[in-house]
This record gives structure tokens, sequence and C-alpha cells, in this order.
């Protein structure tokens, strides 16, 4: 899967510094974070709608919707895929890695 992710992360980087027109990475880029952010909170809410109302299916195409659009905002400000992969290694390396809640949390 690494791999994948890495390829998608070298497209949009490479998009990032030759534009082309009629991308529409590029014109993400061209119109900036906050646009790119808009992106990422909506396909956020679509991932969650289509787990709890959708198809498998659906919620797999929201899902890479979500990731595509996490890949270009990491781009954007410059974080490098292996940052995000070597912590997601350093914490699956983690042993007893349960987290404390509070009541509320359990309530939900």
């Amino acid at each position: 899967m690494s791999d994948t992710l890495e390829r998608l992360y070298q497209v949009v980087r490479d998009r990032q510094e030759h534009p082309q027109e009629g991308s529409y990475t590029c014109y993400l880029f061209d119109k900036g974070l906050d646009k790119i952010l808009k992106k990422v909170g909506e396909e956020c809410a679509e991932t969650i709608i289509a787990a709890k109302n959708g198809t498998q299916e659906e919620t797999v195409g929201e899902i890479s919707d979500l990731l595509y659009h996490l890949t270009v905002m990491m781009a954007a400000q410059d974080i490098p895929l292996r940052a995000v992969l070597e912590e997601l290694d350093r914490r699956s390396a983690k042993i007893g890695n349960l987290k404390q809640f509070h009541v509320s949390d359990h309530e939900t």
C-alpha cells in the first residue's frame, strides 16, 4: 500500500512543481491552502456519511478521495509522506497503546 501512496505523492509533487493545464491537482494548488483544506473537510464528511449509510464500494471511493486530498494538503505544507509513514510505524510499534478516555467519550 505504501508504494501506491508513494506514487500518488510523487504525482502530486510533480504537479506542484510542473503545473499542467487542466489538472485538478494544479487547480487546487492554484486556489491555495484554504481551498485544499475545504476539500479535505468535505471529503472527510462524505467518508463518514458513506461509512454510516453507503455501500462498501461507496465508502472505498470516499476514503480514496480523502486520501488524495490529504496528499495534496501534505504537499502544500511540504510534509513528506515519509514523515507520516514513519509516525504510523512508530505508533504501531507501541505496546499497550490504549488511551485514557473521558467519561463523555464512553457515552458516544
